[in-house]
């Protein structure tokens, strides 16, 4: 049975509803790099919020509030993708703003992320639990939260080629000083 914090999913009310999604788990390498880059570009910057290190994850699948009792099978559906998954290969392609977001795009080689989170995607949809969106999924992470565009036009981080190789259930804990992820579910790609 899928955990959710230190209780099985058991004991928590199977109707209660939980703000769940699916994500790339980076490599530690990575994620230090991306940090030191963080701190390099963004001090001094106003009204922004750095997406702290353990909350950047490339997301695969926003599932939204669901009940707990369809972890089992959100977290059955990320097990058989990954088992089919090969590890992607992304490199940093740019950077963007939304209205409330700067992300980090990737180029997404052979695209292997793209091939899961369809793989996803599909297994999701007929469980029932996810829609898919109209825009087609881009392989990214958000990196900076604001009220208001900064128009930030940052150096790239030279992360290299990142290959995450595990995949995560998480449940996505909203608080006033921002979102805190727990990792509920931890899969390897490949099946390994």
């Amino acid at each position: 049975m899928t955990q959710i914090g230190n209780t099985s999913a058991g004991s928590v009310d199977r109707d209660e509803r939980l703000r769940f999604f699916i994500g790339l788990r980076l490599p530690e390498d990575a994620l230090a790099g991306l940090e030191e880059w963080q701190r390099d570009v963004f001090a001094g910057v106003r009204d922004v919020r750095v997406v702290p290190a353990e909350n950047v994850h490339v997301t695969l699948a926003f599932l939204g509030h669901r009940p707990a009792g369809e972890l089992d099978g959100i977290a059955q559906s990320l097990r058989d993708a990954a088992s089919r998954a090969t590890p992607p290969s992304l490199s940093v392609l740019r950077y963007r703003e939304t209205r409330s977001v700067g992300m980090l795009v990737f180029d997404d080689e052979a695209a292997r992320a793209a091939v899961l989170a369809e793989d996803l995607h599909a297994q999701l949809e007929e469980l029932g639990v996810y829609e898919r969106e109209k825009r087609p999924w881009l392989a990214h992470l958000t990196v900076l939260r604001f009220r208001r565009p900064p128009r930030l036009r940052p150096p790239l981080p030279d992360l290299g080629e990142v290959s995450p190789s595990e995949a995560a259930v998480y449940h996505s804990l909203l608080r006033r000083d921002g979102a805190r992820y727990e990792a509920l579910e931890t899969v390897r790609l490949g099946g390994g």
